[in-house]
């Protein structure tokens, strides 16, 4: 079932009855056209005109109590004074968007007069709705242009699927299958405050839990998986006990997750108890069913991939988590090689994956399953959320994933490729200024824009590290932001 938006136009009684029939009509107009648009991931509802302050705020406190209603877009087609919207907008509780434009994309100059000049005045309204918002210090999204443009509706929709993630996230659990991985700094956080912030229950499990799972699939279970697994990927190894061992794991923690409501996982090498391989081709699997993962414990970055991935629902390209592990330091073409020790989701893949079974070297197990492969091409976006005492950040990295020079014949994992911007030493020095953390939701999907949207959501601080970084202006920024929120 499609989430839904409300559409609220704000007007006033002052221009008489036949301009709020006019007003209805051309809101309607509006929320027919972006409906009707293949692309749109949302059915919008549109409002009466709004004309007075219990009007404006019964509609919000309906909104709000819409369990399927993920957000708010407010027009003012007339001049709608916004000490109206006060006692609604005090108790706001969805994401919020401004559109700024009009019903009427061109002035009719020769037949213009002063009744289509109160009827068409967003210009006005939209400028006396922007200063309440701004007073009232709301968190919003701002989009201006005629309704019809392809860039103002793609707009409106990628802020819906900001909106679709934002709600997704507010229920989300996270299962952690032991500890985070001994001594690192970067995956810890506080748990508490991100189920405030985001909505995120992070819940730990024995990995005891997941084994009694794992001895429940059934031979019947674990065939049929298996042959599912030949049509999607190359076999690419005779150890298909091996093989066969990881599809337990996956459909185990598939009924898990199902169970228990989960939507992102963890799991450490350090913890695996119980288990013959660390999960590798399960995670990988999981992955490309919409789970957020993050190795070593990073709840945070399971999370956020979760929610990500929601977010890019529909949309082309790749989601999912990834590791800056290794650089190709050759002059004026510096790499990054994004992997991790077996979790790259193949949605990655620039080709069909191939199945191998390789010893891990560290965990002391057997050797696991995992997928293996080159990465796609194209422009991207890195994105970490790290925890520092006093807030959550968001760094956005934008990158260009590109193919890889030569083949890896003794790397048996699955990675990609990427030139960080505005070049390697500017974007390794922000992302390390910043506070960046070695693991991240890679996307190919999903943009600069959308991260910040989504941010403006949370609440949250969001650094951005693209082609017009500097290093001085960033250091600025971010001893700003430090003021901004005081430093523990």
């Amino acid at each position: 079932m499609k989430k839904n938006i409300y559409f609220l136009t704000g007007s006033q009684h002052l221009y008489g009855v036949d301009i709020l029939a006019q007003v209805a009509k051309n809101s309607d107009t509006i929320v027919e056209f972006l409906n009707s648009q293949k692309h749109n991931p949302v059915t919008i509802i549109a409002s009466p005109p709004l004309t007075t302050s219990q009007e404006i705020t019964m509609a919000i406190k309906k909104a709000n109590a819409d369990e399927n209603c993920v957000g708010v877009i407010t027009w003012m087609h007339t001049f709608s004074p916004s000490k109206m919207w006060i006692e609604g907008f005090s108790i706001l509780a969805k994401p919020y968007l401004h559109l700024h434009t009009q019903a009427n994309e061109k002035l009719p100059f020769d037949s213009i007069d002063m009744d289509f000049m109160n009827l068409n005045q967003a210009a006005h309204g939209d400028r006396e709705h922007g200063f309440i918002a701004a007073r009232m210090r709301l968190r919003r999204k701002v989009i201006v242009g005629f309704y019809k443009d392809l860039d103002t509706v793609t707009e409106i929709f990628d802020w819906a699927r900001a909106a679709i993630a934002y709600n997704f996230s507010r229920n989300l659990k996270v299962a952690r299958f032991g500890d985070n991985m001994r001594e690192v700094a970067v995956t810890e956080g506080d748990k508490v405050e991100a189920q405030i912030k985001f909505g995120w229950q992070v819940d730990g499990y024995a990995v005891g839990d997941l084994v009694e799972y794992i001895n429940k699939v059934t031979k019947k279970e674990l065939d049929t998986a298996y042959e599912n697994l030949q049509k999607d990927y190359i076999i690419n190894t005779d150890k298909i006990d091996s093989v066969k061992e990881q599809l337990k794991y996956q459909l185990a923690m598939r009924k898990f997750f199902d169970d228990n409501q989960i939507g992102a996982f963890t799991n450490t090498f350090q913890d695996l108890h119980g288990l013959k391989q660390l999960p590798g081709l399960a995670t990988q699997n999981l992955m490309a069913q919409g789970f957020g993962y993050g190795g070593e414990g990073d709840w945070k970055t399971a999370a956020l991939g979760a929610v990500m991935q929601k977010m890019a629902e529909s949309k082309k390209g790749a989601t999912g988590f990834m590791e800056d592990y290794t650089y190709d330091l050759t002059k004026g073409n510096e790499l990054v090689l994004g992997a991790h020790m077996l979790e790259v989701p193949p949605s990655f893949a620039a080709s069909k994956p191939k199945v191998e079974v390789h010893a891990l070297g560290i965990g002391g197990k057997e050797p696991p399953a995992r997928l293996v492969f080159d990465g796609i091409t194209g422009e991207g976006i890195v994105v970490s959320l790290i925890d520092l005492g006093n807030r959550f950040r968001m760094i956005v990295a934008e990158v260009e994933l590109v193919k890889q020079p030569k083949p890896m014949p003794k790397l048996p994992v699955a990675r990609i490729m990427y030139k960080l911007k505005p070049n390697f030493k500017t974007g390794a020095a922000a992302w390390i200024l910043a506070g960046g953390a070695h693991h991240t939701v890679a996307s190919t999907a999903l943009t600069t824009v959308d991260m910040r949207s989504l941010a403006t959501m949370f609440g949250i601080e969001c650094v951005v590290i693209d082609k017009n970084t500097h290093i001085d202006e960033l250091e600025k920024s971010l001893l700003y932001s430090d003021i901004v929120y005081g430093v523990k």
